[in-house]
């Protein structure tokens, strides 16, 4: 996994005046845990850029004032309206201990229902995982080569090796479906095929029946 740095500064009051005023000098009041003590700190909005305005994921290695850290974004708020990171949380990262992420999906290979005419519709964007710090994927790799119309790839269908999904097994990742139109085509296929066996068993019976009628004798004059 790809790791970005951060930097930031340790922060000498907390509350919420200390926060306000962070933000409005365009700053995010931070905390980092996980480790042997908490850590308080701030750092400028504009290094959050690449680590949360992507579908990528990654790993960050911290400096507050000289210590470095390994770590991931673990939690982020943002402002309801004007979107502004009110607060970010960083968990520390050990060797050998698991650590929970959500990591982004992507998709190799030609689904054989999407050539028929159906659509690819992604359910789930990122799937949440568990692993040591050195087996945490990029993202997960999904084949839809043998996906199929009306198909779809479940979570319980992905394999896995170096880490543990925690999604239920039951949650579709990828479907093929068939578009509307499509589907109105076969509906109307299938009715002129019923409309075209209803009328041949009848035109046999009048043709039947034709044939059983005795002939009409000529009248004498």
């Amino acid at each position: 996994m790809k790791t970005l740095e951060i930097i930031g500064f340790k922060r000498a009051n907390l509350g919420k005046q200390e926060n306000k005023k962070l933000r409005e000098e365009a700053n995010v009041p931070c905390v980092l845990y996980g480790g042997k003590e908490q850590v308080h700190f701030y750092a400028p909005m504009f290094l959050f850029r690449d680590l949360v305005y992507t579908p990528n994921v990654h790993k960050v290695n911290l400096s507050v004032e000289g210590k470095n850290y390994d770590c991931i974004l673990q939690d982020i708020q943002f402002h309801s309206v004007n979107e502004m990171i009110l607060h970010a949380d960083f968990l520390e990262l050990a060797k050998g201990k698991p650590v929970k992420m959500e990591i982004p999906i992507s998709f190799v290979g030609q689904a054989p229902g999407v050539l028929k005419g159906g659509k690819l519709i992604q359910k789930l964007k990122k799937i949440t995982v568990r692993a040591t710090p050195e087996n945490l994927p990029d993202h997960i790799e999904i084949d839809v080569n043998g996906l199929e119309l009306n198909k779809s790839i479940k979570v319980g269908d992905l394999k896995t090796d170096k880490y543990e999904i925690l999604n239920s097994k039951n949650i579709p990742v990828v479907s093929v479906q068939v578009p509307r139109a499509l589907k109105l085509g076969d509906e109307e296929a299938a009715g002129a095929a019923a409309a075209t066996a209803e009328a041949t068993p009848a035109a046999g019976a009048e043709a039947k029946k034709e044939e059983k009628a005795p002939a009409k004798k000529e009248e004498k004059k």
